[in-house]
């Protein structure tokens, strides 16, 4: 992994900038968190504030651990809050395990959707994570209702490893091999 970076590295793309979060965004991640289309999928039900505010230095501290992490993503003209992605290792307890693989992510606030940010941020994120991470592969983990994400990551290479067999377990496990 590459270890030596302490903080997320500025990528640029037309229209976003992506960076290292601070005390700053938390805000704005706090209300996006709070939103109930923006949980649905993902963690389930809105975060109260402290969590929220753990999930930012967690952030932060991702980069100083593993030399990974998440970016803020911010629009290049006013710059607005619009989301996060990235990759991380939340040890999840998963059979089979996903341990040590990066395992990248997103999330946008609502009044960002259906603007093409998150295929523009990903692309990015991607390409960074190909040349930086030295590994041969990645995952994502993707409710299986949430037919745009699923879209989104099989646009990028992403293939479906692993479906849950039942309702108490309603996600898909995703992979992408770098030579994809």
């Amino acid at each position: 992994m590459n270890t030596h970076l302490k903080i997320a590295p500025v990528l640029e793309t037309e229209r976003l900038i992506l960076r290292s979060h601070s005390a700053n965004d938390f805000a704005d991640c706090a209300a996006m968190w709070r939103d109930p289309q923006v949980v649905r999928y993902t963690i389930g039900s809105e975060s109260p504030p402290q969590r929220t505010w753990l999930r930012l230095l967690a952030y932060r501290g991702l980069w100083s651990l593993l030399g990974f992490g998440y970016w803020a993503v911010q629009s290049k003209s006013g710059g607005r809050y619009i989301g996060e992605l990235g990759y991380a290792d939340f040890h999840r307890n998963l059979a089979p395990s996903i341990d040590g693989i990066p395992e990248i992510g997103w999330a946008l606030a609502t009044q960002s959707h259906g603007q093409g940010y998150a295929t523009e941020a990903l692309r990015a994120v991607i390409a960074w994570g190909d040349a930086h991470l030295n590994v041969a592969r990645t995952v994502c983990i993707i409710h299986r209702d949430n037919a745009v994400s699923i879209h989104l990551a099989r646009k990028f290479g992403y293939l479906i490893e692993l479906r849950a067999a039942t309702n108490d377990e309603p996600h898909l496990l995703l992979a992408r091999d770098r030579s994809r």
